[in-house]
């Protein structure tokens, strides 16, 4: 099995640290809000490597984390007058609540900042003791990046690409502006905790790298994360832990890409966040899933208005085969090796997802074939099938349950005949080859609420 590694910057054979186990740690989120599908994406992704490591044999121990005290959620409790523990609670109750309905599964460990401030306090009082940290009158504490030569080995920037390409924090008190607060000294009505330095809590990067050595010890086997976390997140985590223990923090850093919308990257200053509750009230877990993993990990999603309709109506086609199957042949039964060595050949690969699911398309085209042909195998593949790509959360429905969602969330009222008529010009435009009124007319189509799509009998209508 082979890992894009960002800390080299390519694939790498995976050896762990301990033959047979593997350390993993990824970071959850900090509970300033509601669950948005970013934070769904990333837990999915380490729930799916977690689990294909341990499909393939190892012994996982994974762990998350839920950020419970920083800026943006004392922020919140100072807007909404909720205490700043209290309204991390609620929120960290409320996620749990929406990732359980998308069905990913817990960690084995979950970690939060609030229950390591005694272990964090020691942590930064050791760089203090080695030189890498220093505490100012004011009663933060600072890491010193200069202090730690190799700052910047993840990101691949020297110091003064960190400079040019980071929003610095300009505190007269520390030596130099990249250096980063290991503990903050408390504004008043802030929540706080006693330390060596005063009244404070801890900076943002400093709680992983404590979590971490608490959970794990000074190393571990893959550390991962949202690519906006490289800088300065990560590249900070290393310098603290390293700087503290002398070994090497992580062997692999693990890097999901981002989540756009519509070709712009998802934020609350745009308004366009898609919460992860609107979309389970709206779209079945594996709609979301199929998807989201369509796209290897590592690259972007691009959220289009048709994204979630066609995997709603891919799985909708791929049901009714299994469906048939069922019907014909009895309940299901029997493997081929073949689906589930393609699979983990994909898997084998970086977690490519978007492969695997690519090869879908080929499996119920052969599915159909066996149908048509009346050949029992069928059943046999279709099982497998299900067994195999359960592992990312597809096909664990029962197959008529998923048809009739699909039916019933896309029955309703008559299709208008504007969008008939159009659909039918489409139809004379794609016989006369004539691609670029085709398009014009897809994206009229979609502009009075519809998704068309093409089969080989001619085309169907679909309420977005």
């Amino acid at each position: 099995m082979r890992i894009y590694n960002t800390l080299t910057g390519k694939k790498q054979d995976f050896i762990p640290l301990e033959q047979g186990k593997v350390k993993m740690y990824a970071c959850g989120i900090t509970v300033s809000g509601e669950a948005h599908i970013g934070h769904a994406y990333q837990a999915l992704i380490y729930d799916i490597i977690r689990k294909y490591l341990e499909k393939i044999g190892y012994d996982v121990t994974y762990a998350r984390n839920y950020t419970d005290v920083d800026d943006k959620i004392i922020a919140k409790s100072n807007e909404t007058g909720i205490p700043a523990d209290v309204y991390a609670k609620m929120m960290i109750e409320n996620i749990d609540k929406e990732m359980a309905r998308l069905k990913v599964d817990e960690p084995n460990l979950w970690l939060k900042a609030t229950q390591s401030i005694e272990e964090i306090i020691e942590f930064v009082q050791t760089l203090i003791n080695k030189g890498h940290a220093y505490p100012t009158e004011k009663g933060d504490v600072y890491f010193s990046v200069e202090s730690f030569p190799s700052y910047g080995k993840l990101s691949h920037r020297n110091l003064e690409d960190a400079m040019n390409g980071v929003r610095i924090d300009n505190d007269e008190m520390k030596k130099n502006p990249l250096d980063f607060a290991l503990w903050k000294s408390a504004k008043e009505g802030e929540i706080s905790w006693a330390s060596p330095w005063g009244e404070g809590r801890p900076g943002w990067h400093i709680e992983c790298s404590t979590m971490n050595k608490k959970a794990f010890g000074e190393q571990i086997d893959i550390h991962g994360g949202g690519r906006d976390l490289i800088f300065p997140h990560h590249e900070n985590e290393i310098a603290q832990t390293e700087a503290l223990t002398g070994k090497q923090f992580a062997s692999y850093w693990i890097h999901n890409g981002l989540i756009k919308v519509n070709g712009q990257k998802m934020s609350k200053s745009l308004g366009n966040s898609l919460f992860l509750k609107d979309l389970l009230d709206e779209y079945s877990p594996e709609t979301i899933k199929f998807a989201l993993l369509q796209t290897n990990y590592r690259g972007d999603i691009n959220v289009t208005e048709n994204l979630f309709p066609d995997a709603d109506a891919h799985l909708y086609e791929f049901y009714k085969v299994l469906s048939a199957v069922e019907e014909k042949f009895g309940k299901l039964d029997g493997e081929n090796e073949q689906i589930d060595k393609s699979f983990n050949s994909a898997m084998d690969d970086d977690f490519n997802t978007a492969l695997a699911i690519s090869n879908l398309f080929g499996l119920f085209k052969g599915l159909k074939a066996k149908l048509n042909a009346n050949d029992e195998s069928a059943k046999a593949d279709a099982n497998q099938i299900k067994n195999t790509y359960s592992l990312i959360g597809l096909f664990t429905s029962d197959a008529k349950k998923f048809i009739n969602y699909y039916e019933q969330k896309n029955k309703g009222e008559e299709i208008p005949k504007e969008v008939l008529d159009l659909a039918n010009q489409r139809v004379v435009a794609r016989q006369n080859k004539d691609w670029a009124l085709s398009d014009k007319l897809r994206d009229e189509i979609a502009g009075l609420g519809y998704v068309i799509k093409d089969s080989k009998d001619g085309y169907s209508l679909s309420k977005k």
